[in-house]
């Protein structure tokens, strides 16, 4: 079953929206898991993927991104430990 769809069978559609969001001192493999696995943990995150040496990351929200999760997902950053520098334009 999809996880779209409710145990009696009936389906409704989810709607997924993407940002990037630049932080610095991701030079490593153990940086990149760090701030992934403080941003995964977040309410309405679906995947994230962090670059290592770019420090761009991607949040796949089932949320719009809007100005309430760049601030939410900037104090999760920084309380990991990381720069937050904000949104990249895409």
């Amino acid at each position: 079953m999809s996880d779209c769809c409710t145990p009696d069978g009936s389906c409704h559609t989810t709607s997924e929206s993407t940002a990037v969001y630049k932080v610095n001192g991701v030079g490593s493999a153990h940086c990149q898991g760090v701030v992934t696995k403080a941003v995964e943990a977040l309410d309405d995150i679906k995947a994230v993927k962090v670059e290592i040496g770019t420090g761009l990351v991607t949040v796949t929200t089932t949320a719009m991104p809007d100005e309430t999760l760049d601030k939410l997902i900037a104090t999760t950053v920084d309380e990991a430990g990381y720069d937050f520098v904000g949104r990249v334009d895409g």
